[in-house]
């Protein structure tokens, strides 16, 4: 068994650490309602000379009037599994009235790789307001990621601001700070957020313990507002909590929101010790410059496992890997997701019915 050494000697555990895999048991209580999948063939890429991408998965979602805007992963071959980022517009009526499996749809490729922080691709992005802005936080490849010699910074956060015009303009590529950033094999899973008016950053690093660890930290004010695309290095790192008994690992999936200035309900995803399998748990998580990060409640069970075909079957099966939630009223949140590694699914989850789980695995 893998020991910890970071998260031992290096990170400070979060309250109720010891106590949140004690409540966790290897059971689904699937509440996520699913609504649709879009497929590669029915996406339509407008500004490619290829007219349908080879897979499209791993989607974030926003929501503004009535339309919804999913921001999906998608790989036009398999040699090296290079992504980009595309961005479609979809009518919310079609999501609910389940005429989304069946329509195409344009897209637009709206990040390519281009930089030493994700020349090897853009993957997985998570999409949320921060400070009053549109964010999306994805994982780059970096320059070093095929490097036999390079084993460490393989993949870091990169977080892109969405502009006046319409455009994702990168703003960040999250570090380590620089004592351990040579213990970094890689970093993922991770997106930005505020309490108790703090800048917070929950993310995954994988250091070279050959541990993958659950974390948050935060992050200095001064590097948020510096000038174009800068290196933004978080601090003060907390291990949150340690995967399950019955688990090789967990991860960061996708903010839900917050409850009140110093909460954030957050999705997370755990991958099971004998198939593999991909399952979603979620996690209270409180923050205050007095206490620190507390985990106040995890759902005892997963809340969603693959179980269609769509999520059984495909270039990973059995595998459901959530990144967009976007609460569109007080009761219901859009859930979109990467089916099989191969399409887009889409879900909706009744938060009151995710707050009586959260209950039940309440521990503070």
């Amino acid at each position: 068994m893998t020991n910890p050494v970071f998260g031992n000697n290096v990170f400070s555990k979060a309250v109720g650490f010891d106590e949140a895999p004690k409540l966790r048991k290897f059971e689904t209580t699937d509440i996520v309602r699913r609504l649709g999948v879009i497929t590669p063939r029915k996406v339509v890429l407008r500004n490619y000379p290829v007219e349908n991408p080879t897979a499209v998965f791993n989607a974030a979602i926003t929501v503004k009037g009535d339309k919804a805007f999913i921001i999906a992963r998608i790989v036009m071959g398999y040699f090296l599994y290079v992504s980009a980022i595309v961005s479609m517009e979809i009518p919310l009526q079609e999501i609910y009235d389940g005429t989304v499996s069946r329509r195409s749809y344009e897209a637009n490729i709206v990040l390519y790789p281009s930089t030493k922080y994700d020349i090897w691709g853009a993957e997985d992005p998570r999409v949320y307001e921060f400070d009053g802005k549109l964010c999306m936080t994805y994982t780059g490849r970096t320059s070093d990621y095929f490097k036999p010699v390079a084993s460490w910074e393989r993949t870091l956060p990169i977080t892109a601001i969405l502009n006046g015009e319409g455009e994702w303009c990168r703003k960040y590529a999250h570090v380590m700070p620089e004592s351990l950033r040579k213990h970094v094999i890689s970093d993922k899973d991770a997106f930005l957020a505020r309490l108790d008016s703090e800048a917070v950053f929950l993310h995954r690093p994988h250091m070279d313990d050959n541990y993958q660890y659950l974390t948050a930290s935060r992050v200095k004010e001064e590097g948020l507002v510096r000038e174009g695309f800068t290196e933004l290095e978080e601090y003060g790192t907390t291990w949150v909590m340690p995967h399950a008994s019955f688990e090789l690992k967990l991860g960061w999936s996708a903010p839900i929101m917050n409850l009140g200035s110093d909460k954030v309900v957050a999705l997370a995803h755990g991958v099971d010790n004998d198939l593999e399998v991909y399952r979603a748990l979620a996690i209270l998580l409180k923050y205050s410059r007095s206490e620190g990060f507390v985990v106040e409640a995890v759902t005892p069970t997963y809340i969603m496992e693959p179980r269609n075909p769509s999520e059984l079957f495909g270039d990973r099966p059995y595998t459901i890997f959530p990144c967009g939630v976007w609460v569109v009223d007080k009761e219901k949140a859009l859930v979109t997701y990467g089916a099989g590694d191969y399409m887009v699914g889409i879900g909706e989850l009744d938060i009151n019915e995710l707050l009586g789980l959260l209950d039940k695995g309440r521990i503070y």
